[in-house]
């Protein structure tokens, strides 16, 4: 599938659940732990979470209960460490789960929330339509739900670390002390941009499916058509890679270029909303633009705006890009002659890809 064919399908599909959020009392286990002890984990609770991380599905909390006592019975019941971003309060349960949105930074749109209580869940629908709401009732059914069949890659196992190793990150920011390129620069962070292999395949698609926010076109791609555009001639696919001094954040970001005549055009750029803030777009567009200098053609690049894209257009805008005349829902935009567009010293950047001879399609 071409990119323009692939556009075709672009519309904005409903988000991937990224993050399950358990209410605790009557969902994750029997009882209420305000009424005294004895709690016992619901019936198939540890193959749900265990299998919803294998998944790379993440898990939180909204519960109102005091949370020094539930957080010790979920470590008393083994199942803590499956548990991201927990929320225990005697808030509204809607509070609650925005608060896990915002932690995550994930939009409401990709939460599921579970809860036994047919009040709760009207709570929420009203505060957040656009977070799914469900009863538990059915546990050993839940993972057979649509919302939950996601492509499983190496990364998807690790997502739940590397949402921890977040949090520290987070600790750190507000802890450090100076400017906010002082804090960029103390996490001593080296991205690399590559030429994808068939072993990044699965994280491709995975990104494509599961990022909305931070991409500039949503054009759609299944692994043979992924496999063809590594393989042609006419386009570049790449990888983006992201490390620090906390961690692995593993694939963050995928890029996809068409090699014109005189020019090399950005068709579909995304990246992982755990980078936001790190001006890595910025980096890998001042790297593409080394390389298309390298191989004596210009960078331009298509956009086409959704409800929640614009920062990906900021990142454009801000690093030089102008808009060009054109019709239609895309636009069309190219690096302004003579741009100085480098990555911020803060950033360790290392590139290895290449164009392949270009060769015009008869």
């Amino acid at each position: 599938m071409t990119p323009e064919a692939a556009s075709q399908t672009a519309t904005t599909p409903a988000p991937t659940v990224k993050a399950v959020v358990w209410d605790l009392d009557g969902t994750l286990w029997d009882g209420v732990l305000s009424e005294g002890g004895g709690q016992r984990l619901r019936p198939h609770a540890v193959e749900t979470l265990r299998e919803l991380d294998r998944r790379g599905i993440l898990c939180a909390i909204a519960s109102k209960n005091e949370p020094g006592r539930a957080l010790a019975r979920l470590d008393e019941l083994g199942v803590e460490k499956y548990f991201v971003a927990p929320q225990i309060s005697w808030d509204a349960k809607s509070s609650l789960v925005s608060r896990v949105a915002d932690e995550l930074n994930i939009g409401l749109d990709t939460l599921l929330f579970l809860d036994d209580s047919e009040f709760e869940r009207a709570e929420v629908a009203e505060a957040h339509p656009m977070v799914r709401c469900v009863d538990p009732a059915d546990l050993g059914g839940f993972l057979d739900r649509a919302e939950l069949d996601v492509v499983v890659t190496r990364e998807a196992g690790e997502r739940r670390r590397m949402y921890r190793e977040a949090a520290v990150r987070r600790q750190h920011e507000e802890t450090f002390v100076g400017p906010r390129s002082g804090f960029l620069a103390s996490l001593d962070m080296h991205l690399t941009v590559r030429a994808s292999v068939a072993d990044d395949l699965d994280r491709a698609v995975e990104l494509t499916q599961r990022t909305h926010q931070l991409n500039t076109t949503g054009l759609l791609f299944d692994r043979d058509e992924l496999t063809a555009l590594m393989s042609d001639d006419d386009h570049l696919v790449l990888s983006v890679e992201l490390v620090d001094r906390f961690g692995d954040y593993g694939t963050v970001g995928l890029v996809l270029v068409s090699v014109e005549d005189d020019s090399w055009r950005i068709r579909l750029f995304l990246m992982s909303c755990r980078v936001m803030g790190r001006n890595v777009g910025g980096a890998v567009l001042a790297t593409l633009a080394a390389g298309a200098r390298r191989e004596g053609r210009t960078l331009t690049a298509d956009f086409r705006p959704n409800e929640v894209n614009r920062p990906m257009y900021t990142v454009y805008r801000l690093s030089g890009f102008a808009d060009e005349p054109g019709e239609g829902d895309v636009r069309h935009l190219r690096l302004k002659p003579g741009a100085s567009l480098v990555a911020p010293d803060y950033l360790h950047v290392s590139a290895s890809f290449s164009a392949p001879p270009h060769r015009k399609k008869p």
